[in-house]
């Protein structure tokens, strides 16, 4: 029994040959594509098609594929903690970035995932691919690729207009005074620090929501949302009220507790995704457990008390 894929027809590939762009979006050679092709097992818009056939938008393919027989191998030092035909997401550890560029030749999440035999998107720049979006090299937490076209489509669109509700945890020095709040305060560059962002006015508007969790002695464990997602956001935010995250010496926090603590970057994690799922429109949601960095450390502040 073969499986039927349906792939709207994303905006990078209008126009193009159905042959090249089912290769791309498939990941399949151009003689497996013409084999689908000529045995009608491609259809556009309910009609079969030939290798000819230009893509528009609008159109939806449908493609009767044969199961996969080869299963992914783990990702060493990666935790799957969601996946299906449609997008993968990992539990995304400290110290690997989301995709390579310039300046960084350090693990990424797309090389782990590819060097495991997953299949991900052909979509956006080659080195982005699959990418919708994306958490720093040193926060921990929850991060969505895209398999299918149709999932990078749909979740990238969702994630531009803020229909992905993100949670987060961060362990902040002290004690929040209101324990439950906004912070709204615009960030940009900072004015002589290029390498840091910072509080000015007239940056970019940027609003984080928080509640305390768990007081503990001399820190706060919170959970946070943001109503907008500029870099390093939330640990500039706590910084400016004078909360920085526990172990984030770039903005703030004491460096000889974090030599103590033997934390090595922000406690900072992001512990769940809420979205739409791109195929069944169920209501999604993902969680992340703590990294073990973060855990001992928390671990230690409870034993504290």
């Amino acid at each position: 029994m073969g499986e039927i894929r349906y792939l709207p027809v994303p905006d990078g590939l209008a126009t193009e040959r159905i042959d090249s762009a089912l290769s791309r979006m498939l990941g399949l050679s151009r003689s497996a594509v013409s084999k689908l092709l000529e045995d009608e097992k491609v259809r556009v818009n309910g009609t079969a098609v030939s290798k000819s056939h230009r893509l528009n938008l609008g159109e939806m393919i449908e493609v009767d594929l044969a199961p996969p027989t080869l299963s992914p191998a783990p990702v060493v030092g990666m935790e799957i903690i969601y996946e299906d035909e449609d997008l993968v997401v990992v539990n995304k550890p400290v110290g690997v970035a989301a995709h390579g560029g310039p300046g960084w030749d350090g693990p990424t999440v797309l090389a782990n995932l590819e060097a495991a035999g997953f299949r991900i998107s052909t979509s956006g720049p080659p080195e982005r691919k699959g990418i919708v979006h994306r958490l720093d090299v040193g926060t921990s937490g929850a991060m969505a690729v895209a398999k299918s076209e149709l999932a990078y489509t749909k979740l990238k669109h969702a994630f531009k207009e803020r229909k992905v509700h993100k949670i987060y945890h961060a362990l902040v020095s002290g004690h929040p005074d209101p324990a439950k709040g906004t912070i709204d305060a615009p960030i940009a560059r900072h004015p002589s620090k290029e390498w840091r962002m910072a509080v000015v006015a007239g940056g970019r508007p940027a609003i984080t929501h928080y509640q305390t969790l768990e007081v503990l002695p001399g820190a706060a464990l919170v959970e946070v949302t943001l109503e907008t997602g500029r870099t390093h956001q939330i640990r500039v935010h706590f910084s400016t009220i004078g909360h920085p995250c526990i172990g984030d010496t770039f903005y703030g926090a004491d460096p000889k507790q974090a030599d103590q603590l033997e934390l090595k970057r922000q406690w900072l994690h992001a512990v769940e995704l809420q979205f739409t799922h791109p195929r069944t429109n169920e209501h999604t949601v993902v969680k992340a457990p703590y990294t073990d960095d973060l855990l001992r450390v928390l671990t230690k502040f409870r034993q504290w008390q």
